[in-house]
């Protein structure tokens, strides 16, 4: 059995692999795992992770290859995401969106190459900014499901449209300029945001919840 285990900003998530096969997942740190997994892999992002256990990095031997120009500043959780996407449509052109704390995009071509992207606010960074820095706009907490309005008719509409809004169709843009140069374009959505970034119109992208637990194991199952 193998154990991956994503250690976020917000949030710990695990899931435990049988060959490629998820088999179980969940949230928090799976303590009464560790000492019955045959193989532990852990992608620590969030500032507090302080473990022993072993870390992706860019020493740990990938399925993939990094083109990136700083290797050792490319963060865990975009390339398990990578090999997330390498696992479920190997042999493809695809773009990853992990929609969490902050947005990433990140480009791995058909050939298993890993060329890097880009990084944005995510949407409760966002949402959080415009309260933070203004004296009176509320801040608002989105449901998972509501959808951005064009027209807001309120300062709360508003505000949803614009941050829904402008995080879709930047999102939207970087597709478009990725697909001029691959028509057969993968895009996989994944993170904490990407049912609301779903809801909000994103037709044609694959959500993947786990994306980079899989990532994980297809390390783990790559030779760790």
């Amino acid at each position: 059995m193998n154990l991956a285990i994503d250690i976020g900003n917000t949030a710990v998530k695990w899931a435990t692999f049988e060959g490629s096969t998820l088999t179980d997942q969940g949230h928090g740190m799976p303590d009464d795992l560790l000492t019955t997994a045959g193989r532990v892999l852990v992608c620590a992002s969030g500032a507090s992770a302080d473990l022993t256990l072993p870390r992706l990095s860019a020493d740990t031997p990938l399925p993939i290859r990094l083109d990136y120009k700083t290797p050792q500043t490319l963060g865990p959780d975009r390339v398990a995401a990578a090999c997330g996407a390498w696992s479920l449509h190997r042999g493809e052109d695809c773009l990853v969106i992990d929609a969490g704390t902050c947005i990433t995009v990140d480009f791995l071509d058909h050939e298993g190459v890993y060329h890097g992207g880009a990084i944005l606010p995510g949407i409760g960074m966002n949402l959080r900014a415009l309260h933070t820095f203004t004296a009176k706009l509320p801040l608002i907490e989105l449901e998972s499901g509501r959808k951005a309005p064009v027209l807001g008719r309120s300062t709360e509409e508003s505000i949803v449209a614009g941050t829904l809004g402008a995080t879709t169709l930047a999102l939207a843009g970087f597709v478009a300029l990725y697909r001029e140069k691959c028509p057969s374009l993968r895009v996989l959505l994944t993170g904490g945001d990407a049912a609301r970034l779903m809801a909000a119109g994103t037709n044609g992208w694959e959500h993947v919840p786990h994306l980079t637990l899989i990532g994980l194991n297809e390390v783990m199952e790559f030779g760790l």
